[in-house]
């Protein structure tokens, strides 16, 4: 039948071709798209009894329409990312029903009972118990399992070969790894701001880490990363009594550098807290960093002894570990800024009533975290550059 892009319309009869439904007559479909690539469709009984969610990648960036084309090929990803989490971490990720490649779309558990952690972070909520542990012991469990440590070293390669994304990697190494410290069409700011973007893009110190870190990204295949992991690709809430953290849209998939994955998710709970800072609603945000990381490292040392060559021992660990540490500060600081002065902003800091003083902040702390990413070897160093002066 081929390819085709889904309508609301289309839904039920899609779930009854695919065996997700039988009786479609009480069916009820609403769109609920709202990031910048994707369809999402929410599909339930008349009764509120049984939900699925349907995931369609368009060929095109959804928010620019066919002026962007985009391979909707970055489903296959998503969906390889998935199945590589579900045999390590399946409670951390939404229950898959079904992947159709031809469509491009994913079948899968509604969680539209859940909130996204950005938007609760965004109305003045804390982390909860457990969120940045969860992440952290999430980041390790998919990276080592997908890592030389984990995996044989055929299957590594096969991994590695299945899951080379040239498209979606350049929008990587483009929008967060060059084109903000360059003139480019895509980067826009506050007028508040032109000042910090003219410095950052003279700042040759800055390129020159920042060019470290883009062949770091390019170069480094050390596992599977989800690819894209930030305050908006988490859901949080309460289950039966239980706090409940998933992580969903790994379409950014690849094989890259484990810190990548921490170092985003680093950059928006800083983000965050100078939002909080800001409105005077801090809570528990400066524990996030720590927190996440102290999981990571503790889950990865946890599976360090099934590790299937032995030949790296105890000693190179603390050294892989050091060097991810490392690296995930640097990461974390190119998304600060590209998130402020590149072409993809925060909600976090656009929708303050004045979001010049927490951005300047930001992007301070964001420079410091790449410069200065070898000196700063704990997270209480982390807090002196973070904590106002």
């Amino acid at each position: 039948m081929g390819y085709r892009i889904l309508e609301t319309d289309d839904i039920p009869g899609y779930l009854r071709e695919r065996g997700h439904w039988d009786d479609v007559s009480d069916i009820r479909v609403r769109e609920v798209s709202d990031g910048n690539m994707n369809r999402v469709f929410l599909a339930s009984s008349a009764d509120g009894t049984r939900s699925l969610a349907v995931k369609q990648a368009l060929p095109w960036v959804r928010v620019a329409g066919p002026s962007w084309p985009m391979s909707p090929d970055r489903a296959d990803a998503e969906a390889r990312a998935y199945d590589q989490v579900a045999k390590v971490a399946p409670d951390k990720i939404p229950a898959i029903h079904g992947y159709d490649p031809e469509n491009h779309a994913l079948v899968m558990e509604d969680m539209s009972d859940l909130e996204v952690l950005r938007t609760r972070l965004n109305e003045g909520e804390p982390y909860g118990p457990h969120t940045s542990a969860r992440i952290g012991e999430f980041v390790a469990q998919f990276s080592f399992a997908t890592s030389d440590f984990g995996m044989p070293s055929a299957e590594r390669k096969a991994l590695i070969a299945a899951s080379v994304s040239p498209e979606l990697c350049k929008i990587t190494e483009d929008v967060v790894l060059s084109e903000p410290y360059s003139e480019h069409e895509h980067n826009h700011w506050h007028e508040g701001l032109a000042d910090l973007a003219a410095s950052f893009r003279a700042d040759t110190r800055l390129r020159t880490e920042v060019a470290d870190l883009r062949h770091t990204f390019m170069t480094s295949a050390q596992a599977l990363l989800h690819g894209d992991l930030h305050t908006g690709s988490v859901m949080v809430g309460e289950r039966e009594g239980a706090h409940v953290v998933r992580v969903f849209d790994p379409e950014f998939s690849f094989v890259g550098p484990v810190g990548y994955d921490l170092g985003l998710y680093w950059a928006n709970t800083l983000v965050s807290e100078e939002r909080a800072r800001a409105l005077g609603t801090l809570s528990d945000h400066g524990d996030q960093l720590r927190l996440s990381w102290e999981a990571f490292e503790t889950e990865f040392r946890r599976l360090w002894p099934t590790r299937v060559d032995t030949f790296f021992d105890d000693a190179y660990l603390d050294r892989f570990l050091r060097r991810v540490w490392t690296e995930s500060l640097g990461y974390a600081g190119t998304e600060i800024i590209r998130r402020i002065i590149g072409f993809a902003h925060l909600t976090d800091l656009t929708t303050l009533p004045d979001p010049v003083p927490a951005s300047r902040r930001a992007l301070a702390i964001g420079r410091e975290l790449i410069v200065r990413r070898d000196e700063l070897d704990t997270s209480n160093a982390v807090r002196a550059v973070v904590q106002p002066t």
